[in-house]
């Protein structure tokens, strides 16, 4: 499953706004989730001030119960994680215990 964590899920680049996203992920017979409300960037006060949020945690725990039963590919603009607010969603996850993977750098 695609969990596409973009605060505003649009591009100038075919095929990756929302619904054509969506669409051409469930012809190829995978799943897209956006969460982009919950778990987005953009955080006005911050985003480590806004891990502290319900809002946030509610959007952690859709994220664990998906990956209970599915693997998840989070996904945002930018392409590096050191970059992008991915990196506390990565961090949270961590401390959890979840195994988290880097398709770019880990290879």
């Amino acid at each position: 499953m695609l969990v596409d964590l973009r605060a505003f899920p649009k591009s100038r680049i075919k095929g990756f706004n929302r619904e054509e996203l969506e669409e051409g992920l469930k012809r190829n017979g995978m799943k897209y989730l956006w969460l982009g409300d919950k778990l987005g960037g953009f955080r006005r006060e911050g985003y480590e001030k806004y891990m502290k949020s319900d809002n946030f945690r509610e959007g952690i725990e859709t994220l664990l119960s998906i990956a209970r039963d599915k693997r998840v590919c989070l996904m945002c603009l930018e392409r590096d994680r050191r970059f992008c607010h991915r990196r506390f969603i990565i961090r949270a996850l961590k401390e959890l215990g979840v195994e988290v993977r880097d398709l770019v750098r880990d290879q």
